[in-house]
């Protein structure tokens, strides 16, 4: 049993029972103490449960970590996902890209291009590709959106940044959601962040949604995107495993999967 699949079986018995024992889990799958201990180890660090003594409990609702922690978790399957996304960006382009950890890795990629307008609310993805050796001589401009400033992640929010996205047309949104579901689409755990995202959405003339495996199956809190209304799913080589992949063929979603070599 692929590793994916298991957790797919393990959240839906956390959703229907609300906890697990190793003991179960080990003869209902067919697998070693050490395996499931494994997986509920690694489940607990993406905050899908929470570990008690001979099992686990399911989280009240999934859990968001802090971005310094969720850029320095599956950063090489970030990096392909980033270098496949930049290979649909074309020079001199117009480019919004919302504050995630994916689309900052997706921004130094970007900062090697020439002749783009990178507008974002996130001071990572403008720093990255500001402080670029490239830059200067490629003639990429930033456009940070001003609003109400936060700090998890870094990034402005509100009326005020959701006002100044809607002066602008851009030719592609890049996004980076909490979680991707086939019937919830693209979600966030944050609702200012949902909005920052459905704006970005409303002004781009493509959607490009960048989501690595452990996004998959996963809903949060608001929807801020259809499947139906993204243009592209740009997914890690890992995700061709995942159950969700099925579903969002289904549903006619256009998938493209990173390639393990990064050049």
């Amino acid at each position: 049993m692929w590793q994916e699949e298991r957790r797919q079986r393990l959240r839906a018995l956390l959703a229907t029972f609300g906890g697990v024992s190793v003991d179960r889990v080990t003869e209902e799958f067919g697998v070693s103490r050490e395996t499931v201990r494994r997986d509920l180890l690694e489940m607990e660090l993406d905050g899908e449960l929470k570990r008690v003594r001979g099992g686990a409990i399911a989280q009240s609702e999934p859990h968001e970590p802090p971005y310094a922690e969720r850029q320095a978790v599956r950063q090489r399957e970030k990096r392909q996902i980033a270098a496949t996304a930049a290979r649909l960006v074309t020079a001199g382009q117009t480019v919004m890209l919302d504050a995630g950890s994916t689309t900052a890795t997706l921004a130094e990629r970007l900062a090697q291009l020439r002749g783009l307008t990178i507008i974002t609310n996130s001071v990572d993805v403008a720093s990255r590709i500001a402080m670029s050796e490239a830059v200067q001589d490629r003639s990429n401009r930033i456009v940070l959106i001003g609003g109400r400033f936060a700090t998890q992640p870094h990034a402005t929010f509100g009326a005020n940044a959701i006002n100044e996205i809607m002066r602008y047309t851009a030719d592609l949104a890049f996004l980076s959601p909490f979680g991707l579901d086939a019937l919830a689409g693209a979600t966030s755990y944050d609702p200012d962040e949902a909005e920052i995202a459905r704006a970005m959405v409303a002004c781009s003339k493509k959607t490009i949604l960048l989501a690595d495996h452990s996004k998959l199956g996963v809903v949060s809190r608001v929807s801020y995107c259809s499947v139906s209304a993204l243009d592209t799913i740009v997914l890690d080589q890992a995700a061709q495993e995942h159950a969700e992949i099925a579903k969002l063929k289904a549903a006619d979603a256009a998938l493209l999967f990173a390639q393990k070599r990064i050049n």
